[in-house]
């Protein structure tokens, strides 16, 4: 169950900060996995490409800051994956049927119209051509968006949690932050930050409804 961090010392929230892939969508290995087979390429090779290669991860990374585009990245990321891979729309292909998590989102509605402002702290992996965010119809949930590629800055950096805070006008001890990332937590919990962990999303709307007291109501 995620957990959230003590909160004996802080307020009382008044901004939720969310991570946008595996929070506001489905966990995408599953769908990374069955994209790769339908490409003819090993189920892992998605996961296998982007964090074990080297090249993999430095177009990767050099995505998430904005030192080169989707476009470039689809070009050197489908060489990687095979001589027979297109490049074409390559993040888009392997991205565009993953789910939303309707149930975060709803969660994010119940949380806007209680008055808490809502944050997006997304590591990008590009906009265009394929954009994620518009694809999943979130965006205008949030007050704020700090998206890596245009601010230069990427989690775990402690410097994108903070711009967060001063985009939003509150102090850590007012925010809850959600992430599927373990790794990314400790820097927004040193700032003061209500961390939760999302592994399941039942289990972390719940949480979410406990900290905030709201209801999120999934729409008919």
């Amino acid at each position: 169950m995620p957990q959230p961090t003590d909160t004996a010392h802080h307020q009382a929230p008044r901004g939720l900060i969310l991570d946008f892939a595996g929070v506001l969508t489905a966990d995408p290995r599953p769908t990374h996995r069955a994209w790769a087979e339908s490409e003819g390429l090993h189920a892992e090779a998605w996961r296998a490409t982007l964090n074990d290669n080297p090249e993999g991860r430095r177009l990767y990374s050099a995505l998430e800051i904005g030192q080169i585009g989707q476009a470039e990245w689809n070009e050197g990321t489908a060489a990687l994956l095979g001589a027979d891979v297109d490049a074409r729309n390559l993040m888009g292909r392997a991205w565009s049927t993953v789910p939303p998590a309707r149930h975060m989102a709803a969660l994010a509605r119940a949380a806007k119209d209680a008055g808490y402002l809502l944050a997006l702290l997304s590591n990008s992996f590009g906009l265009d051509p394929f954009n994620p965010y518009d694809h999943v119809g979130i965006w205008d949930l949030f007050d704020v968006h700090v998206i890596s590629e245009a601010v230069g800055l990427a989690k775990p950096d402690k410097a994108i949690y903070q711009l967060a805070l001063d985009k939003l006008g509150l102090p850590g001890q007012a925010c809850v932050f959600v992430d599927d990332h373990p790794v990314n937590l400790p820097p927004a919990e040193a700032l003061g930050i209500t961390t939760v962990l999302a592994q399941d999303e039942v289990k972390t709307v719940t949480t979410l409804e406990r900290l905030l007291g709201v209801n999120a109501v999934l729409p008919v």
